[in-house]
């Protein structure tokens, strides 16, 4: 990851927590000041879903020609997918709590969310259950598919066709058709980018440690 995206990723989230607090947003009753928490919020989840389709790029990559390089990425995209997504759950708890009453209700859209981390927690059991190297990849290669295949419908089409308090589910009107006017828009698109590009470092990294550890495992086999 180039120096100067890093240097954007950090410069876009010191400006989405300073713009996040400091800049005045629309008055909503009930929601109030809580709408801030749409600048950590939703762009965590919009990062959460870049990286696991990063990774389900990557799967299918590996299934057409196998590669231990696109496994790597397929792998450690899922993890950091995973980071935002327990991030993602935690903010909307906390957001819910002082809009909702409390930081769970069995609202649709959690449930799907907190479903979607379950699947993907499953990815990691299955790959620590097998130990021969090109069936794990293959095997969770696949997984990997089925698993995004089931988040969609969990976070964007079930919410819809039921009862949610989500904005934009459930009949109710999405943020962007009575509140996110152009001041919050300045926060919420770099916050989008923010968060996104930190997901994408977490997964870089990780991927470098991958091929270190891969490295020094062949040496130690020569």
């Amino acid at each position: 990851m180039k120096t100067w995206v890093k240097i954007l990723c950090i410069a876009l989230l010191v400006y989405t927590i300073v713009g996040g607090f400091l800049l005045e947003v629309p008055r909503l009753n009930i929601v109030n000041e809580s709408i801030r928490a749409l600048y950590f919020h939703v762009p965590m989840w919009f990062g959460m879903i870049a990286l696991f389709t990063v990774s389900l790029v990557y799967s299918i990559l590996y299934l057409n020609k196998p590669a231990f390089k696109r496994d790597a990425f397929a792998v450690e995209f899922v993890h950091a997918g995973i980071v935002l997504n327990i991030l993602g759950l935690t903010t909307g708890m906390i957001w819910a709590n002082y809009t909702w009453g409390s930081p769970w209700h069995g609202d649709p859209k959690q449930n799907g969310a907190a479903i979607a981390l379950l699947i993907y927690l499953a990815y990691f059991v299955l790959r620590g259950s097998i130990e021969n190297e090109d069936q794990k990849a293959r095997l969770s290669a696949v997984y990997n598919i089925f698993a995004y295949a089931a988040m969609i419908p969990l976070l964007f089409i079930i919410p819809r066709m039921t009862s949610s308090m989500h904005p934009g589910n459930g009949g109710n009107p999405g943020f962007n058709s009575y509140d996110l006017d152009s001041r919050m828009r300045l926060v919420f698109y770099p916050a989008v980018i923010g968060w996104t590009l930190l997901g994408v470092w977490i997964a870089i990294l990780r991927v470098r440690v991958r091929f270190i550890s891969e490295k020094l495992l062949n040496l130690e086999h020569d």
